[in-house]
């Protein structure tokens, strides 16, 4: 049962009830073990919050008294505690998950707290590398004291960019997936699957990892492997992008992700329709993707900007 970190504001019932829906929002939405702990922790300020507000630990059952006033205090408490829009609106969307679902199971109406808006926010446009960065910052990476390990971290980021993979994507690969086809079927958020064309140069960087690494390709194991042997880790992987983007100058906002980021807005400047981005990242909405069109237009008005006489 969830342990209650503020000393018994958490009544018994109403701890089984967010274990419950915990492993329901696990086992029926497949959330990820990150997803359902960040769910967890936002509940728990939830009902920390509303066991002090109205001064007693609160049943399933009492959620029913919720109004919009609560909802405006519980939000006004947590940015005076300096959470930002963003976190607080996916805060507040966990919150509702848990009273439909409450609502549901106890029978009660929960309308008024409904209601009430999340927070509006800016959505900040990702920060892709362009073409030339991307290339040397592969360049880069390849140029390693150990020669597998930079050829194997080369294979990962070329995956990142050439078909716009998650990190936790590339490094789930498993021995069975190789040699890739032509189309490679990847799993991932929400357990969606897609999938991603295989650039030649991605297979051929595989292909010299697998020569140059120690434990040569097992379909057994993982297909990328760390130091020991064992699966590699995102961690590893972001040392080296780190000591890339320092070697070349590059902003902090060069990481792994910014190549999968890279991806979609190179095949945006090239043509790509929306759709067809939306499909190969994976995205469940289309309003994730479009966040990519910001990113073009800035760069198309800065080129405007720069190159226009009258700039």
């Amino acid at each position: 049962m969830t342990d209650d970190p503020w000393g018994g504001l958490l009544s018994p019932a109403m701890a089984e009830a967010l274990d419950r829906w915990l492993l329901t929002e696990a086992a029926t939405r497949d959330r990820s073990v990150h997803t359902v702990t960040a769910y967890r922790a936002d509940l728990l300020a939830f009902l920390h919050f509303l066991a002090l507000h109205w001064g007693e630990s609160v049943p399933p059952s009492g959620l029913a008294r919720l109004r919009q006033t609560d909802m405006r205090a519980f939000a006004a408490s947590e940015r005076t505690r300096g959470l930002g829009a963003r976190s607080l609106a996916r805060r507040m969307s966990g919150v509702r998950s848990f009273l439909r679902w409450t609502a549901d199971r106890e029978g009660l109406d929960v309308s008024a707290a409904l209601s009430t808006r999340s927070p509006k926010y800016t959505r900040s446009l990702p920060r892709p590398l362009t073409p030339l960065q991307a290339q040397d910052t592969l360049d880069r990476v390849a140029d390693h004291g150990t020669p597998w390990v930079g050829a194997r971290d080369l294979a990962v980021l070329t995956l990142l960019w050439g078909s716009g993979l998650r990190i936790s994507e590339a490094l789930a690969l498993e021995g069975t997936d190789w040699p890739f086809p032509e189309g490679l079927v990847i799993r991932g958020k929400g357990g969606r699957e897609r999938q991603v064309p295989v650039l030649e140069v991605a297979r051929q960087a595989v292909v010299r990892y697998l020569d140059l690494c120690p434990w040569g390709h097992q379909a057994d194991r993982p297909l990328f492997r760390g130091i020991r042997g064992g699966r590699l880790t995102a961690g590893a992987v972001e040392a080296a992008m780190r000591q890339a983007r320092a070697a070349l100058g590059l902003p902090a906002s060069a990481t792994p992700h910014a190549l999968r980021h890279s991806f979609a807005t190179h095949l945006l400047s090239a043509g790509g329709d929306l759709r067809t981005i939306q499909e190969l990242l994976g995205h469940a909405s289309l309003s994730t993707t479009q966040v990519y069109t910001g990113v073009d237009n800035a760069q198309l008005m800065a080129v405007y900007h720069a190159a226009h006489p009258r700039g």
